[in-house]
């Protein structure tokens, strides 16, 4: 499923955004938005739960808490769901 994923082997971290808090999150993390092409994405949550949410099809919805991280697909579109305190960021790999 994706959210839930594997990364394939070779990546290479290149880039990760600061902490967000529910507080703090950018507008477009909760709206549909994907990676480029090529480009994989490590969800770490650090504190509390968020929902990640793949529309589809085929939809997915993977319920992530702390201490869990989830896979970004590149170039699927995807968004968060935040249903209360929590702190994540995100790792971007090639």
């Amino acid at each position: 499923m994706s959210g839930m994923g594997r990364f394939p082997e070779g990546l290479t971290k290149y880039s990760e955004t600061p902490l967000f808090t529910a507080e703090s999150v950018p507008d477009t993390l909760l709206k549909a938005h994907a990676t480029k092409a090529g480009v994989w994405g490590k969800l770490q949550v650090v504190e509390g739960s968020l929902h990640y949410v793949v529309p589809g099809p085929p939809a997915s919805r993977a319920f992530l808490q702390a201490g869990d991280h989830g896979v970004i697909e590149p170039a699927v579109p995807h968004h968060l769901e935040l249903s209360g305190p929590v702190a994540f960021k995100v790792e971007f790999y090639r």
